[in-house]
């Protein structure tokens, strides 16, 4: 992937992205504004999702040992996974040894993260996402571009063409009429629900006093890939636990309003292990590090592990807006996406690199996050570590010379004001001048001014004459 200015750049240029983008994010900001609106202790309720996760962060190792003990009691496997390669080698090793080539995916960002169907793929295993948006993208051959509406790039027409050319099931004469494109989805999928005997799921939340993980949507695709199936896989993030079911009261209210402008999630799926005549005969639980465990020691970085996926900050973010989600090279895009995926992949590569300024720090994002995430803090605090390159670390070091001394800093303004007609002319470098106009450099500092007029030649004459 290239950087986020490059991608960007030709994103910008789309003015059908950008119809489709501002449309949608402009639907969903309005409807969550008056959802939340409708609770007076929104704020409190805010407050409370943050202290619970930073609790549960702080004592992370006693609680997922305590979800361990409580899923295997209930029936359930647990697996570790340290990084991407391990926890695809364990999913795909689970599904091989059923003996099935398919499975039905619940929509995960977990498994985007790690690449899972791409790895299946390579162990001759298909993967059906059965999500409607993710079904759109699979289809597409093409990518998510929005944590909750991962097809928010496309518009109905679109979807309608697409369904045309690559779903044989579909109508011939399909309209883009939003029930008539569920419907044809609808029977695509129905004959997968039947005959899979796997699915792979994530995990909205999981448990640990009690061992359950639930996973909450709004189609119902969730509830077929979690009780029909024999076998049933969850790749979970090791941040998604709380600590008891009660906590679960705080979540279920923040993450509907805030996600899907919704009261209450339509469908909210639990499960505990395995329970004999009622669902899956197997039960895996994938516990995803990868990176996580570095995140969580970082002082101002592990604020992202509080992210419970809303979207919330995709659809206030103006540069998400205008640049979608394809930009950001990541499974997570927009502002949440701009300081996760540094954290999770490191900031070794050129697009990691340039996320933590695809930003315009407005601060929008944290006003709407559910969970209180100051994102601006943390961009602030990553593009702090990109900048490590000697020519800024020197132009930064020269800078604090200067301030640090009365002297050095008037010396540098007289100097300033004498290279002004030269100024235009100085070459500055690329990424710099860009994207940003040098001001222009006034006649006098404002200290030369205050010594030769003590301030006087901007004070009115008073009636009496007097200044």
């Amino acid at each position: 992937m290239p950087s986020f200015p490059e991608a960007a750049h030709d994103a910008v240029a789309d003015t059908q992205l950008r119809r489709n983008l501002a449309h949608a994010t402009g639907t969903i900001r309005a409807r969550r504004a008056a959802a939340v609106a409708e609770l007076d202790d929104w704020a409190e309720l805010r407050d409370a999702g943050r202290r619970i996760k930073d609790h549960t962060l702080q004592y992370l190792g006693h609680y997922l040992r305590l979800l361990e003990e409580n899923v295997t009691a209930a029936g359930g496997v647990v697996h570790w996974a340290r990084d991407a390669g391990e926890a695809n080698t364990i999913v795909a090793r689970l599904v091989a040894e059923t003996g099935e080539r398919e499975v039905v995916k619940v929509k995960s960002m977990a498994t985007q993260e790690i690449g899972l169907n791409e790895a299946l793929a390579e162990h001759g295993i298909t993967a059906y996402e059965t999500d409607l948006a993710e079904l759109i993208v699979q289809l597409a051959d093409d990518r998510p571009s929005h944590i909750l509406v991962p097809a928010i790039h496309k518009n109905r027409a679109e979807i309608r063409d697409l369904f045309s050319r690559r779903m044989p099931s579909a109508p011939a004469d399909l309209s883009d009429e939003p029930a008539e494109l569920a419907e044809a989805a609808r029977r695509h999928l129905r004959a997968k629900f039947l005959s899979a005997k796997v699915a792979v799921s994530g995990a909205n939340f999981a448990i640990a006093e009690t061992g359950t993980v639930l996973v909450v949507e709004s189609e119902g695709n969730g509830r077929m890939c979690l009780t029909l199936p024999d076998t049933l896989i969850t790749v979970m993030g090791i941040e998604k636990l709380l600590p008891t079911a009660r906590d679960l009261e705080v979540f279920l209210q923040l993450l509907p309003r805030s996600s899907t402008a919704e009261r209450m999630n339509p469908y909210t799926s639990a499960w505990t292990g395995v329970t004999p005549g009622d669902g899956p005969r197997n039960f895996h639980l994938v516990l995803l590090d990868n990176g996580r465990t570095e995140i969580r020691d970082e002082e101002v970085g592990r604020q992202a592990l509080r992210c419970i996926r809303c979207s919330a900050c995709l659809n206030v973010c103006p540069v998400y807006a205008r640049a979608g989600g394809h930009a950001y090279g990541s499974p997570y895009p927009g502002p949440i996406g701009a300081i996760l995926s540094p954290q999770i992949r490191g900031i070794g590569s050129t697009v990691d690199a340039s996320l933590p300024f695809a930003s315009s720090l407005c601060g929008a994002c944290y006003d709407v996050c559910p969970v209180a995430i100051d994102i601006p803090e943390v961009l602030v605090h990553l593009r702090a570590k990109t900048a490590k390159k000697l020519p800024e670390k020197a132009v930064m070091g020269l800078a604090a010379w200067g301030l640090r001394s009365p002297a050095r800093l008037a010396l540098g303004q007289a100097v300033a004001s004498r290279m002004r007609r030269i100024a235009p002319h100085v070459r500055f470098p690329r990424a710099w001048a860009d994207t940003r106009d040098l001001p222009a450099i006034p006649k006098e500092s404002f200290r030369a001014w205050w010594k030769r007029t003590r301030g006087f030649a901007a004070a009115p004459d008073r009636k009496d004459g007097s200044r």
